[in-house]
């Protein structure tokens, strides 16, 4: 208050040198009278609006804007009422150039108070690494502060990368933008730069693989922020920085999807997930959670999958409650009892053997749970008149050759079976690997090079499609709201990926000198994995990233007529047929024996 009320009062001194050529002692007695009535007013006015009462921080964009209503309002009533007076005091423009002259004064003192007061604070010394922060915007100057403010992290900001043109003069808490991407070698060259990070939320593969690529030919390591969901930390911390992985390289940017219609179909109702332990069923169940069902249901064979996904949703894992169900799909009598009692009115199935070589070993497994299991759950959900069933695939069931794709490409057929006799929508959902995944190639690759290696790889030009499970999901939720009765839906999974580009990205990422060696392809599979079969086509009338294409429908009477005991040849020859089998109605001409 002293040092407003003494700015305020300069202000009117300088503001009446400026106005009168000759100050003389009456202009002189007059000034003082008003400057210390504008003097009161002012600091009336900033008790009223509380700017010094402590309502807010001192020197923060709060304070400046209660600061600017109090001086205002008060050289307002100031400069009225020396207005209305029959013969002014001062000038009639006094007032109110010396109550923004005042204000100016108010304003850049708290400034470069605030200036002097974070810079005391900074991180400084030699001990700390010399960090160049990729993305000048909001986030990395917020990674920049808390670099500078967090000493014990370990970095110190030298300079922002940025290719907005409008940003390359600009300079965050000192510290300056030092040109584009394409500067990056001559910057980490110039500067000492010891680490590079990516201070882009959520950034895109194409933005962070050229400069993972360009930062390792130079030796600095890179490290990025993680995206605000990953972090569940809304501010850029220089604390939640962590090294480059996989899903940062072969991830993609964000996925528009259409609240709107995913609401409508999700808020409100009672939607269970089968296999809502694994990597698919808890990634699902976590993402409907948050559109509000009336009712959640988690199904699971495995009780510590339950007990994991419980945990993540609800910060418990008491496994006491009503929205977890331990029950395997195989048993059609007890899932009969549970769908009946529960009355789920959206069903995602993401229940599934998955793993391709086991399966080739058991294929009656397969034919237990992929096919028969996925039949058990049709039926009930359309007895209990489930409104939408989503059946979860894999790119294996196109033109399939391995025993999981038979699998898989049988239950596509069994939903759009009973797509024609249900009222619900009955949809599948095709798409590929799942990065992070139970099981995923990552997890073998990063086990491989802890222990040392080798590496394996099964095929020096074998190829797959990778989605981090985040995108997978999201993309299905969205096509559970855009699917038609019996189709399939089909995922844009990118471009493939060479198997033997991630084994040598991770063995780069891990610093250690890995031997990569070739097993050779296993039986059942593929060297190229494609998402659209022969004869379906690439249609994408609903949604830039999903496709859609028609299936036919194979009557459960098939299926549920096949003989169990029958040997594995006996059972990989049934899948063939009943993959290639038109026409419905040639139920029993796919059923074999165990002559076979």
């Amino acid at each position: 208050m002293g040092f407003d009320a003494t700015a305020l009062g300069m202000a009117y001194v300088l503001a009446a040198l400026v106005r009168y050529e000759i100050l003389d002692r009456d202009v002189v007695l007059r000034l003082l009278g008003v400057a210390v009535l504008a003097i009161a007013v002012h600091l009336v006015s900033g008790l009223a609006w509380r700017v010094y009462r402590g309502r807010v921080g001192v020197a923060s964009i709060e304070e400046t804007i209660f600061l600017g209503l109090a001086a205002t309002s008060a050289g307002l009533a100031v400069f009225l009422a020396n207005a209305v007076l029959p013969t002014p005091w001062v000038a009639r423009s006094l007032p109110l150039t010396a109550t923004f002259l005042g204000l100016f004064v108010m304003a850049l003192a708290r400034a470069l108070w605030r200036y002097n007061t974070d810079r005391t604070f900074f991180a400084s010394g030699d001990h700390l690494e010399r960090a160049l922060i990729v993305g000048a915007g909001f986030t990395g100057s917020r990674l920049a502060l808390s670099m500078l403010s967090t000493p014990n992290a370990g970095m110190k900001p030298v300079g922002f990368l940025d290719d907005d043109p409008w940003k390359r003069q600009r300079r965050h808490y000192g510290v300056p933008v030092l040109g584009t991407l394409k500067d990056l070698a001559d910057v980490v060259t110039e500067s000492g730069v010891d680490v590079v990070v990516v201070a882009i939320p959520g950034a895109s593969k194409d933005v962070v693989k050229p400069v993972l690529d360009r930062a390792r030919e130079l030796g600095v390591a890179v490290k990025m922020l993680p995206s605000y969901s990953e972090s569940l930390n809304t501010r850029a911390d220089v604390r939640d920085v962590r090294d480059v992985n996989m899903r940062d390289i072969l991830g993609r940017a964000a996925l528009e999807t259409d609240i709107d219609s995913i609401a409508g179909y999700l808020t409100g109702k009672r939607v269970l997930v089968t296999g809502a332990g694994g990597s698919i069923g808890s990634e699902l169940c976590r993402q409907i959670h948050r559109f509000g069902p009336a009712e959640l249901i988690m199904l699971d064979r495995d009780e510590s999958a339950l007990h994991a996904v419980q945990l993540t949703i609800h910060g418990h894992g008491l496994l006491d409650g009503r929205d977890v169900v331990l029950n395997d799909i195989r048993d059609l009598h007890a899932l009969e009892k549970i769908f009946q009692d529960r009355r789920p009115e959206v069903v995602f199935h993401a229940a599934a053997l998955k793993h391709l070589p086991m399966l080739e070993q058991y294929p009656h497994e397969a034919m237990k749970t992929n096919v028969l299991g996925t039949s058990n759950v049709l039926e009930v959900a359309a007895a209990t008149g489930v409104s939408t069933f989503v059946n979860i695939s894999t790119d294996k069931a196109a033109d399939p050759t391995s025993v999981l794709g038979y699998s898989k490409r049988i239950a596509e057929r069994l939903t759009a079976a009973m797509a024609q006799r249900a009222d619900g929508a009955f949809i599948s959902v095709r798409f590929g690997n799942v990065l992070g995944s139970r099981g995923s190639v990552l997890h073998a690759f990063t086990s491989q090079i802890a222990s040392g290696g080798p590496v394996t790889v099964t095929h020096p030009e074998i190829t797959r499609y990778f989605m981090t499970v985040e995108e997978a999901v999201q993309l299905v939720v969205q096509a559970g709201a855009l699917g038609e009765n019996g189709e399939v839906m089909i995922l844009d999974m990118g471009q493939p990926v060479k198997i033997d580009d991630v084994a040598r990205q991770l063995i780069q990422i891990s610093g250690k000198h890995i031997e990569i060696v070739y097993t050779g392809l296993r039986e059942g599979e593929k060297l190229h994995e494609q998402l659209f079969g022969g004869a379906e086509d690439d249609e994408r009338s609903k949604h830039p990233l999903v496709s859609h294409a028609p299936v036919s429908p194979l009557s459960p009477a098939v299926v549920r007529g096949y003989d169990l005991g029958s040997n594995d040849l006996g059972m990989l020859q049934a899948f063939e047929d009943w993959v290639s089998l038109p026409d419905p109605s040639a139920a029993h001409a796919g059923s074999r024996t165990s002559d076979n």
